[in-house]
């Protein structure tokens, strides 16, 4: 009894430990902002919650967007729209009772009807509202989607810079402005898009501005005597890494305090992509799409202050005591199961240390991973999909922790779902055997989705962790007898070439792939020590 409070004393600590090192708060550089002085222009999309531009009979309330604009009139001088529908037309009469100014945008698609709507309101808005109004930007992407051709695009450019008296731009990513420079004649200044994380070779937080600037220059010496606007730069709070670009709270606050700074000493305009989380973008672009805003969606919080240290886990104190309170059940079903299983021999020191260990991965992903699951859950299954890996997180050190105390190994899948006469008996065997299948069913999946189609889906690290490591364990320290069956095997042969897939993709710079892929090859080594009944 000693020895289990003992290891449950240094289990807590650890839990504690590691959790308090997640909380710390990352300095931030001093704030790029002077003492009232506001952002150059937010982006702005006024959806909440279920709203969303892809319905397009979403209609959104006047006093909604006044809502809004109270809120951000002080933090920015303007707002950047991008189209001037579902209720957007709204937007510069709004704005103007705020004090905001407006770059107004008009969304250019393969739908010529919609496009001739976007044009005609915004050249009527622009002349109607020529003081709030600081431009036009007629498109935002479309030759990345390849919804117009240039051409076609420039006769929109210069239909609009006809008809209106303030400046007209159009909006891309900077590539596609040096693919199709004859559109710079077009436009009175040029607006390029310069996201990092989304670069084919993902530039890390801390270099953000760096790049940003590198990219500017480059596109500046290309348009030698043109003004160059940075349209659109942020990062995102939540999501999957790519690369070496993180999303959290902390990278999204150091990459936005760098790019204003560096814009502020070389003297360029920066628009940041956005006011508000945005959950829509969600289901095209992933977790990582509904989370670039500098608010949240619910609550409307403010993410960061500028100049202020950042937590990425700023409840780290109720998850380590959550953490604490799992681990204390995770011993507890250990000690019962002990009592239960007279016959069976003592567990040895191994044992208890191996239920210690499981103890602190389970306090540690179970609680990291119930963090996650809002944020990485889309439509009904996608919650299906994070309930049943936080099911099998939480059922997994309980059940492993007990058949080590009682000296219990994993049965193969035949003796679960083979012939009636040779299943196994025992509860826990069972338990076990089912949660394993589970376990598999859920990694398989998560592997080769990761493997062949990974750009938007999220690294269940946490929770697949805290799953796999008491099977592998309790398969190290409790090895089954029998021979190896094809099931088991060929499962674990498919997790192993994911995990080798994914590392490719992904690289090794990319934490949240490595240790994906880690608890991945931990399964799959489970899986081979998996044995089905002698002969």
């Amino acid at each position: 009894m000693q020895k289990t409070v003992g290891l449950f004393t240094l289990a807590a600590a650890a839990i504690a430990a590691v959790w308090g090192w997640l909380g710390v708060a990352v300095p931030m550089p001093a704030s790029p902002l002077d003492p009232g002085e506001k952002l150059y222009c937010v982006s702005y999309a006024p959806f909440r919650g279920q709203q969303s531009p892809l319905d397009l009979s979403t209609r959104i309330e006047p006093w909604q967007i006044d809502e809004d604009f109270a809120r951000l009139a002080a933090l920015t001088d303007c707002v950047r729209i991008y189209s001037v529908d579902f209720g957007l037309e709204n937007v510069p009469e709004i704005a103007e009772r705020h004090g905001l100014k407006v770059l107004l945008g008009l969304w250019v698609s393969s739908h010529a009807d919609r496009t001739k709507y976007q044009i005609d309101t915004g050249i009527a808005l622009a002349r109607r509202y020529p003081g709030v109004i600081r431009a036009v930007i007629v498109g935002n992407e479309a030759l990345l989607r390849g919804e117009i051709a240039p051409e076609a695009l420039g006769d929109l450019l210069r239909r609009v810079k006809s008809e209106v008296a303030v400046p007209v731009s159009y909006a891309d990513v900077w590539e596609f402005w040096l693919r199709y420079r004859q559109l710079a004649s077009a436009v009175d200044f040029i607006t390029v898009h310069i996201l990092p994380y989304w670069e084919d070779h993902p530039i890390a937080a801390n270099e953000a501005a760096n790049h940003v600037d590198a990219i500017r220059k480059r596109v500046a010496a290309e348009f030698a005597g043109r003004e160059i606007v940075i349209g659109e730069v942020g990062w995102p709070s939540a999501g999957r890494m790519r690369s070496g670009a993180l999303p959290s709270p902390s990278s999204q606050a150091r990459a936005l305090h760098d790019v204003l700074a560096r814009g502020k000493s070389e003297r360029f305009r920066v628009n940041i992509i956005e006011a508000f989380d945005q959950p829509w973008k969600r289901y095209q672009e992933g977790t990582v799409g509904g989370h670039w805003g500098l608010i949240s969606d619910s609550p409307r919080a403010t993410k960061f202050v500028w100049g202020a240290a950042v937590s990425n886990h700023p409840r780290w104190i109720w998850q380590a005591a959550g953490g604490i309170a799992f681990a204390a059940l995770i011993f507890g079903a250990a000690c019962a199961a002990r009592r239960g299983s007279a016959s069976s021999p003592e567990p040895d020191s191994r044992a208890w240390i191996a239920i210690a260990v499981i103890a602190v991965v389970g306090g540690v992903t179970l609680a990291w991973g119930a963090a996650n699951a809002p944020f990485e859950s889309r439509g009904l299954g996608g919650w299906l999909r994070s309930i049943a890996f936080l099911a099998v997180a939480f059922a997994s050190p309980l059940l492993c922790a007990a058949a080590l105390a009682s000296h219990v190994s994993a049965p193969g899948f035949v003796k679960l779902i083979g012939p009636v006469h040779e299943r196994v008996r025992d509860r826990l065997e069972r338990a076990l055997g089912w949660l394993l299948i589970a376990i598999c069913i859920l990694a398989v999946e998560a592997a080769l989705g990761l493997a062949f189609d990974g750009r938007y889906r999220d690294f269940p690290f946490a929770p697949l962790t805290g799953a796999a490591v008491p099977f592998l364990l309790l398969a190290l320290l409790v090895p089954p007898q029998g021979a190896r069956p094809a099931a088991e095997t060929v499962a674990a042969i498919v997790l192993a070439i994911s995990a080798c897939a994914i590392l490719f993709n992904e690289g090794i710079v990319n934490w949240q792939a490595v240790w994906t892929c880690a608890a991945i090859a931990a399964l799959a080594l489970t899986l081979a020590r998996v044995r089905a009944a002698p002969g």
